[in-house]
């Protein structure tokens, strides 16, 4: 009864392992960021004008493409849920509080990371 249990896991793990080989790179994608949108990520978010830090968004676990109602195609900005890190020093302070925020692909330079802290 052992031996079948173990043949039927193994079974299941290769299937699983030929499914997503088979996956377009986006499909891949798309399911990675769902699983990590699942274990959650600490992200930080800094947005700069120029080469000045003007904005930094702290435990950030996604950052999310908007998508037209109609057309269900990708729109020119992304948007998220942070701390705002108002003195820019990369620590939640007190009176810091998650907002929300978005920021547009044509007029802003930012970077997004994992905190290494």
């Amino acid at each position: 009864m052992m031996v079948k249990k173990k043949i039927l896991a193994v079974s299941l793990v290769s299937l699983l392992g030929f499914a997503l080989a088979s996956c377009t790179q986006e499909t891949q994608n798309r399911l990675g960021r769902g699983i990590q949108n699942w274990t959650g990520t600490d992200g930080v978010l800094e947005v700069y004008a120029g080469d000045k830090l003007v904005k930094k968004f702290l435990q950030i676990d996604k950052l999310t493409t908007a998508l037209g109602t109609v057309n269900n195609a990708d729109r020119p900005y992304r948007y998220g849920y942070g701390i705002l890190d108002a003195n820019l020093n990369g620590k939640k302070d007190a009176g810091e509080k998650k907002v929300y925020f978005e920021f547009s692909d044509y007029s802003t330079s930012y970077i997004f990371y994992e905190n290494p802290n």
